[in-house]
């Protein structure tokens, strides 16, 4: 793998120097009211990304799964019911782990490739009476499959059916670089990481309570102690961690939210869907297909495409890496052999992804599959000089 191609993988994602040198710093002491400097505006910074005036913002040392964790241990007790859909592999897995923490899941089979389905959601918590579903868990961005579902429409079937449960969002793959409304949409835990729209490496699992999650702590009885966020808030009081912080992380963070804040959160959210628009008229014109089912789940960070029947699409991952020194994503879990990944989120312009393209193409050529050299680049092309010129700018 070459380190001077970008990635194109669903994350860790590409980091700009400035943010990669911003991580590399000296030691400072954690306990010193400098790091306070670091700390305080990246919680306000996150709360502007998830555009919420309230939520309290909490960052762990950690990834996206610890963030999964924090979610659950902190706010429910052992036997505790919760609903869920499957219709993907880090939906399985946010399953999987609130099973082993002894949660009683209501799991909603989805086919893979297809949103989150929020009438059959307002169905059942229609029928739960008594209210004992605590807990409603939704992925936003399904990596997995490249579909995005509307977390809005989930917000609707809690309120359609009274219901006072909670509502908990894996916004991993999404947050900081697809419109994500934490207040709107009336969100009660959202999850999401350093390494995916925040431009940097893993380490940081980052997450936003509302009010009604920081008061579930007071009755939760799950075990908690790294990710306990009464004390990492005692901690935040005193201008520090109630362990080491990861500095350099922190002070890198602090910069990608002012990069993407002044790019202008609006303008982020457009940039990814331009160049995500612009990878879907490739596939198009490759003759293939999207797994996602239909335009209204297409994600705009992760394209997974289908391969034709009989064809290990791995090999293309495999080959890109190995001949060409450039990644993409292998296909995971129920669709593992039958898609490749593209990753277009993060640090990503509409010519780094021309390069991506081009190198896709290469390898589906070399690999005997009926794509013409060329065509999905020119379309890619044909359609980011077409958006230019209406007016839309190429990211900073």
């Amino acid at each position: 793998m070459s380190f001077q191609n970008p990635v194109f993988i669903p994350g860790p994602t590409n980091m700009p120097e400035a943010v990669r040198q911003a991580c590399y710093m000296p030691t400072i002491d954690h306990r010193s009211p400098t790091f306070g400097k670091i700390l305080h505006p990246c919680l306000d910074g996150v709360r502007k990304v998830l555009k919420s005036d309230s939520a309290k913002i909490y960052i762990f040392p950690s990834t996206g799964t610890g963030g999964w964790e924090t979610a659950l241990s902190n706010t429910l007790n052992k036997g505790d019911k919760v609903l869920a859909a499957r219709n993907g592999m880090f939906s399985h897995r946010w399953i999987d782990m609130c099973q082993r923490h002894g949660l009683d899941v209501h799991v909603v089979e989805t086919p893979w490739g297809e949103g989150l389905p929020a009438d059959k959601y307002e169905e059942i918590l229609k029928a739960d009476k008594s209210h004992e579903i605590k807990v409603v868990l939704a992925t936003h961005n399904e990596t997995a499959t490249g579909v995005k579902s509307d977390i809005a429409a989930v917000r609707k079937a809690l309120d359609a059916a009274g219901h006072p449960a909670m509502l908990f969002v894996d916004g991993v793959s999404s947050i900081a670089s697809m419109d994500f409304r934490f207040d709107e949409w009336g969100v009660d835990v959202a999850v999401t990481g350093s390494q995916k729209g925040f431009m940097l490496p893993a380490g940081l699992a980052i997450v936003g309570f509302s009010d009604k999650a920081v008061q579930a702590t007071k009755s939760a009885t799950l075990p908690r102690t790294f990710f306990d966020i009464n004390d990492m808030q005692k901690g935040y009081d005193n201008n520090a961690f109630p362990y080491t912080p990861p500095v350099g992380l922190m002070n890198g963070l602090k910069l990608s939210l002012d990069m993407l804040l002044d790019e202008g959160i609006e303008n982020v959210f457009a940039r990814h869907h331009r160049i995500a628009e612009g990878v879907r008229k490739a596939i198009g014109a490759w003759g293939l297909e999207l797994c996602a089912a239909s335009p209204d789940v297409y994600s705009d960070t992760v394209s997974a495409i289908r391969t034709p029947e009989g064809f290990n699409a791995t090999d293309i991952v495999t080959v890109a890496a190995n001949d060409y020194g450039m990644a993409f994503g292998v296909g995971l879990g129920e669709v593992a052999g039958k898609v490749f990944r593209i990753g277009h989120l993060g640090s990503l312009t509409d010519a780094m992804m021309l390069s991506g393209l081009g190198v896709a193409e290469m390898v589906m050529v070399d690999l005997g599959l009926d794509v013409k050299l060329g065509s999905g680049v020119a379309a890619a092309q044909e359609y980011y000089r077409r958006d230019l010129k209406n007016g839309s700018k190429a990211a900073a």
